[in-house]
């Protein structure tokens, strides 16, 4: 099974040093395997430097043996062909699906956090809208009661609106937490999403524990 992360080829332009212009090819490191750069195309040249599994080099010029590289550092030489690959390692795959999942999961848990939030401060709201309903509805009557007298109507018309006007925004504001806290339901399928990208890390951990083994196997 091949990987789902492959590495697009990278071209890059670089001046080599008879002046013309060389197209590099990016690739990889074959999984569990540390190979040698050296200075030309044969086992009896110099060592320059090892290269470890994943590590990613600019192919300057391919061959079917030999094929010359460069490293991230700049540094340029040789090494056997077989051993590189355009695949990104699964170890590297894994590494960027595992990172990926623990952002999701941070974010998961701060949506939690909020949807806990909003819940309480909607049923806040709703014992403060009905609190506030009951004693609108009390001063309706104490209202009609007193209307006939000047002084305790005028008080009471005053006391009347401004407990109608806290009414109202209490209300607004509860309608409005009663939308976000919908909204923040709605995006709970994010859990179904960290459900499936767990499957997906599990996948590519038993598959490079068994290509691994099965390296080991070869090696014997």
């Amino acid at each position: 099974m091949k990987f789902l992360c492959i590495r697009i080829m990278v071209i890059a332009t670089v001046l080599s040093f008879s002046g013309p212009v060389a197209w590099a090819q990016q690739m990889f490191v074959k999984e569990m395997m540390k190979i040698t750069m050296r200075t030309g195309p044969g086992n009896d040249r110099k060592i320059l430097a090892l290269v470890n599994t994943g590590q990613a080099v600019d192919v300057v010029e391919a061959g079917d043996e030999w094929s010359l590289v460069r490293l991230g550092d700049g540094k340029e030489g040789y090494v056997l062909t077989r051993f590189l690959t355009e695949e990104e390692p699964s170890s590297i795959s894994l590494e960027k699906l595992t990172h990926q999942y623990t952002t999701l999961a941070a974010k998961h848990k701060a949506l939690a956090e909020e949807n806990t939030r909003l819940k309480e401060t909607v049923q806040r709201l709703t014992t403060e809208v009905q609190t506030g309903t009951k004693a609108l509805k009390d001063l309706q009557k104490d209202y009609e009661k007193l209307k006939s007298g000047a002084a305790e109507y005028l008080e009471l018309k005053a006391k009347h609106q401004q407990t109608a006007t806290h009414l109202a925004d209490q209300t607004k504001r509860a309608n409005q937490l009663e939308t976000e806290f919908t909204e923040l339901v709605r995006n709970r399928n994010i859990k179904w999403f960290l459900s499936g990208a767990g499957v997906l890390i599990l996948g590519f951990i038993v598959g490079y524990s068994s290509k691994r083994q099965r390296r080991r196997s070869s090696l014997l």
